[in-house]
């Protein structure tokens, strides 16, 4: 049987993180004064840092140098990192340490794929560092999702050729990015946005062992 290898992205998979980052946003955009809500932040889902913040200043029609964007693009992830810095195992969204508790079982391969440039010291605050065998995050990578770069580098960690990777995401940039590199891509979300999935689930709950044992049988 050919060895399957599993691929997660972090923020809206693995932990919700995306709270953390309209706060930090949203303090951003109100000292630029430039109004943010919860629905714009829908825009920034899956987006790098840097597009994220041309995206508010597009909304807010406020241009700034490169010099400047550097110096708010520091302060909104210092804020971030306030926030996440109070994270616990509490944080984990529901069902995931199941789900990778049974695949370390079966000795699965298991990377992180995540634009996250803190998705060590976040897994690190849940405790759940130790149970991927490999690590690829926004510091490793120059091309943002729907680029397959992430998942193709965490393939080649895993030492797994793409065919044979299975990739967990919950942004339809990351979908994209899945499916661009050959992998079998899961949605963790909503059905209607997801649309490009292979299978979508709305959290881990509903994902069952039987379904599970399935993905790791499947032959490329």
């Amino acid at each position: 049987m050919t060895q399957k290898a599993f691929i997660f992205d972090l923020d809206g998979v693995i932990v919700d993180t995306a709270k953390f980052h309209y706060l930090a946003w949203k303090k951003l955009a109100d000292d630029l004064g430039i109004s943010f809500s919860e629905e714009d932040n829908e825009q920034l889902k899956g987006v790098s840092r840097v597009r994220s913040l041309e995206i508010i200043l597009q909304m807010g029609k406020v241009t700034m140098t490169d010099t400047e964007k550097t110096v708010h693009l520091a302060e909104k992830n210092e804020d971030y990192l306030s926030y996440i810095a109070t994270m616990t195992s509490d944080d984990i969204l529901p069902d995931v340490p199941r789900v990778l508790h049974f695949l370390k079982s079966h000795n699965i391969p298991m990377a992180l794929g995540s634009a996250s440039k803190n998705a060590k010291q976040i897994l690190a605050k849940v405790g759940l560092l130790e149970m991927f065998d490999a690590i690829v995050d926004g510091n490793e990578v120059s091309k943002a999702k729907p680029d397959p770069e992430v998942f193709l580098n965490a393939a080649a960690k895993l030492s797994a050729t793409p065919a044979n990777c299975v990739v967990f995401e919950d942004a339809i940039a990351g979908i994209q990015a899945a499916n661009v590199a050959g992998m079998y891509s899961i949605g963790i979300g909503h059905r209607e946005v997801l649309t490009e999935a292979k299978q979508v689930f709305k959290n881990f709950t509903e994902i069952s062992t039987q379904f599970l044992e399935h993905l790791i049988q499947k032959t490329a």
